[in-house]
């Protein structure tokens, strides 16, 4: 006999007053605008730049069709300098 109803728990209640983090939102809204490009067509190749919350790291990411990966390095790479640059 199997009682799985012991190990259940509620969800917390959510939180109503946490003020709205503006970074992470702006973010969000850049993804969700480029996602509803790719999937209409109207993107073939996205690049992203992403900085650690302490300035430390850098990455880049890159989705593309054949023949985009060496413009959207170049890219990528001038914005990664540009953004170093602009943190001293």
């Amino acid at each position: 006999m199997s009682n799985t109803g012991e190990n259940v728990l509620a969800f917390p209640y959510p939180v109503t007053d946490a003020p709205a983090d503006q970074g992470a939102a702006s973010m969000i809204c850049i993804l969700q605008s480029h996602l509803q490009s790719a999937c209409e067509g109207k993107i073939r190749s996205l690049g992203i730049v992403s900085v650690s919350a302490d300035g430390a790291a850098i990455g880049t990411e890159w989705s593309c069709e054949n023949g985009d990966s060496a413009s959207l390095i170049g890219k990528l790479a001038v914005l990664t300098h540009d953004l170093m640059a602009a943190r001293k």
